[in-house]
């Protein structure tokens, strides 16, 4: 049986829904995380779960070798007419170790976390992604703010992109926001789902002591104010190895 990510982002109606997440977004939260990374020419950036590639194509455009990795092929498809002799994409599980030791900085952004169903894969996720550091390098984890998505969930949503009506119902069960996402095409039904665990900010603290990281900054938003458990919208959380 196919996991919900399996399935939905593989679909063509996955990206005519979120068809607005532009370019130009992504550049701008680049440059800030890069301002604040401070990293040097020769550094190397793993962009895990990177979808399309929008956040890598930006990190590669300012000059850094960067490798793109996802479980969607359709994604990585689209991202590979990108590629050049600094970015190249591949399709991988981000479970699993991609290259052992390889990257100086490694990317997990835009709650691109929190999609499996139990906790060891959340585990064996984040040892991955220590894995494929060199010791003494970075992990970035964008998230959402859990306890602020909850408190102002938005149960209820219609959403025309072009010819469709997605009808969308947001739930919170078994600690997991899910979203139910409906809509016709062509006289015909479909339905799916989106279920992302709600971690919070101790959740994480268990995950990167597991796997031998320690945070060592967090930001609250795309402009890197200070974390704010009440009020932020993202938990970016700045890991070493």
């Amino acid at each position: 049986m196919k996991n919900w990510f399996d399935t939905w982002f593989n679909s063509p109606y996955y990206h005519l829904l979120y068809k607005d997440r532009d370019f130009s977004e992504a550049d701008n939260f680049i440059s800030n995380l890069l301002e604040q990374l401070n990293p040097s020419q020769h550094h190397s950036f793993l962009d895990v779960a990177c979808g399309k590639g929008r956040h890598s194509i930006s990190i590669n455009e300012k000059g850094f070798k960067v490798e793109g990795i996802d479980l969607s092929k359709e994604s990585i498809d689209y991202a590979h007419s990108f590629s050049n002799k600094r970015l190249h994409f591949n399709v991988h599980d981000m479970r699993q170790v991609y290259k052992k030791g390889e990257f100086d900085f490694v990317l997990n952004l835009f709650t691109s976390f929190g999609y499996f169903n139990s906790d060891k894969e959340n585990e064996d996720a984040v040892k991955a992604m220590s894995s494929n550091l060199k010791k003494g390098g970075q992990i970035v984890i964008d998230f959402m703010n859990s306890k602020k998505i909850i408190s102002k969930l938005v149960e209820n949503e219609e959403k025309k992109v072009e010819h469709i009506l997605f009808k969308i119902n947001r739930r919170v069960e078994n600690s997991y926001i899910i979203k139910d996402i409906k809509f016709n095409d062509n006289n015909q039904s479909y339905h799916f789902i989106e279920k992302v665990r709600a971690l919070t900010l101790n959740d994480f603290k268990k995950l990167v002591d597991k796997a031998g990281l320690k945070i060592i900054n967090l930001w609250g938003d795309y402009d890197f104010n200070d974390f704010d458990a009440i009020n932020s919208q993202r938990l970016i959380l700045l890991l070493q190895k």
